[in-house]
C-alpha cells in the first residue's frame, strides 16, 4: 500500500500545468480565430536577368534542329511504325492459324470418333463363323495341306519386295555362306 501513496506535492492538475488560465484547452472541432492576421506574402515579379551573348548564342544553336537531324528522326520513326504494324500483322496472323488448327482438331477428333463408330458396327454385324462355315459348306473349301504350303527363305531383309513370281522351290537369293 505504501507504492500507491503520493504526496500532494508530486500531484499535477491536468489542464492547469503551466499555461495561463486564458489559454485553456477547447473541446471539439471549433477553433477560435487569432486576434491577428499575418501578412500573407506575396510574390514579386521576377525582373529579367540580363544574359550575356555567348548564352543567348548557345541556347539558340540548342533550339535549332539541322535539317539532316529532322530526316534522320522522321525515317526513324516511320521504321519504328512499319515495324510495329508489321508485328501486330504477324500477330493477327498467329493468332487465326492457332483458332484455324484448334478448328482443325476439334473435326479430326469427331472424324476419328465417327470412324470408330463404324467400324464397330461393321465388326459387330460380321460373324467369322458364319462366313467359315458358308464357306467349307456351301462353296467347298477346304484348309491348305502341307504339300501346297510353300515357304521360302528372305536372307534380305524384315520386308520382301516382289518384282517377279516366287519361284516353285522358294529360294530367292542364294548367298554364298554356308550354315
Amino acid at each position: 500500500m505504501a507504492a500507491r501513496y503520493t504526496s500532494s506535492r508530486s500531484r499535477t492538475t491536468y489542464g492547469t500545468s503551466n499555461r495561463t488560465r486564458s489559454q485553456m484547452y477547447v473541446y471539439g472541432n471549433v477553433v477560435t480565430k487569432p486576434a491577428y492576421e499575418p501578412e500573407r506574402r506575396t510574390k514579386e515579379p521576377e525582373r529579367p536577368r540580363k544574359t550575356s551573348r555567348q548564352v543567348r548564342k548557345n541556347r539558340r544553336k540548342a533550339l535549332h534542329m539541322s535539317p539532316g537531324y529532322v530526316i534522320f528522326l522522321a525515317v526513324a520513326a516511320i521504321l519504328a511504325l512499319v515495324v510495329c504494324v508489321n508485328y501486330v500483322q504477324l500477330q493477327s496472323r498467329l493468332t487465326s492459324r492457332s483458332k484455324a488448327i484448334t478448328a482443325m482438331q476439334e473435326e479430326l477428333a469427331d472424324m476419328k470418333e465417327e470412324n470408330n463408330t463404324k467400324y464397330n458396327a461393321v465388326m459387330d454385324s460380321v460373324n467369322l463363323d458364319d462366313i467359315r462355315d458358308k464357306a467349307q459348306n456351301e462353296l467347298g473349301m477346304v484348309y491348305a495341306t502341307s504339300d501346297q504350303i510353300v515357304e521360302y527363305d528372305n536372307p534380305a531383309s524384315d520386308y520382301v519386295k516382289q518384282y517377279e513370281d516366287i519361284p516353285e522351290d522358294g529360294i530367292l537369293a542364294q548367298s554364298d555362306k554356308k550354315q
